[in-house]
């Protein structure tokens, strides 16, 4: 055997390292249920905002406020004199209760809202109605114990509309409220008014005033005729009124009427149907008996 063949064999150890593709473990699970709770966590808030009433959700932000922190001696004298910080925090605020409401069948919660609608209406025109009762005696009161006034009775007449109190001064066959063909007030319209005026200020209800004429065709110059003579006296009403301290802005409505709105239908040309009316709208629409929506 040849020298050679006594050599001892060469051993060669390869040692393979891990590529960065293996596995890493499960570190990453834990971070993955980090951020589905959280993501949990934020649309339980996001549905509790959208659910809660203010009472409430002072209710859970009470809860979770820490409050100021307190000594209290617990053992004996050593490092912080055997005292341990104690908080009145979360641990000690009591259960918070929330009553979330739970989803109502419309079809049973319409009728009960439209209920409730209904009986606050009915209740406003209640009120509305009295107050017009009262303040229709109040001006007959007034005109019935003013000696200046006592004449004119059957010259106002007050009544109550579906519309609200109307308050109409009408004329006559021999006594007018406006000079013959004008707008201008006669002294004792404008004494009528005074007194309507106290009335208004009573209530707070918007006014309407608006003038009527006869059906007799009225012929002024340049073409001044029963509509222009009907919105002048309208307007002369009106002016009175706020010179007795109506405020303007309660004024609505300003109109002429000619002779379209007779107060007698069957007598068009009478002189009753000369007036002005001042209306003082209901604020609430009358509900007639046995009303249903």
């Amino acid at each position: 055997m040849a020298s050679g063949d006594n050599k001892e064999p060469v051993i060669i150890k390869k040692v393979v390292k891990g590529g960065g593709h293996g596995h890493h473990g499960g570190s990453w699970k834990i971070a993955y249920a980090d951020f589905v709770t959280a993501m949990m966590a934020f649309f339980m808030l996001l549905w509790l905002l959208a659910n809660t009433t203010d009472e409430q959700k002072k209710g859970i932000a009470d809860y979770f406020s820490p409050s100021t922190p307190s000594l209290q001696n617990n053992g004996s004298n050593g490092v912080l004199g055997g005292q341990s910080l104690e908080s009145d925090g979360a641990q000690n605020q009591g259960s918070v209760m929330l009553s979330i409401p739970m989803p109502q069948d419309n079809s049973s919660s319409a009728p009960q809202a439209e209920s409730n609608e209904d009986s606050v209406e009915s209740m406003i025109a209640k009120r509305e109605e009295n107050r017009f009762r009262m303040a229709q005696e109040e001006l007959q009161t007034e005109i019935e114990q003013d000696p200046e006034l006592r004449d004119f009775q059957e010259h106002i007449i007050v009544d109550l509309t579906p519309e609200g109190m109307r308050i109409q001064i009408v004329d006559s066959d021999d006594r007018s409220m406006f000079e013959k063909g004008t707008a201008t007030l006669l002294p004792h319209a404008r004494r009528i008014l005074r007194e309507v005026a106290k009335v208004i200020n009573n209530l707070p209800n918007r006014i309407r005033v608006s003038g009527h004429t006869d059906a007799t065709p009225f012929h002024g110059a340049n073409g001044y005729g029963n509509w222009e003579l009907s919105s002048d006296r309208a307007n002369s009403a009106r002016r009175a009124l706020t010179e007795s301290n109506v405020p303007p802005e309660r004024l609505y409505e300003v109109t002429g009427k000619a002779g379209t709105e007779p107060l007698f239908p069957e007598n068009p040309k009478g002189a009753a149907n000369r007036r002005i009316s001042i209306v003082l709208l209901r604020e609430a629409p009358v509900l007639p008996p046995g009303y249903v929506r």
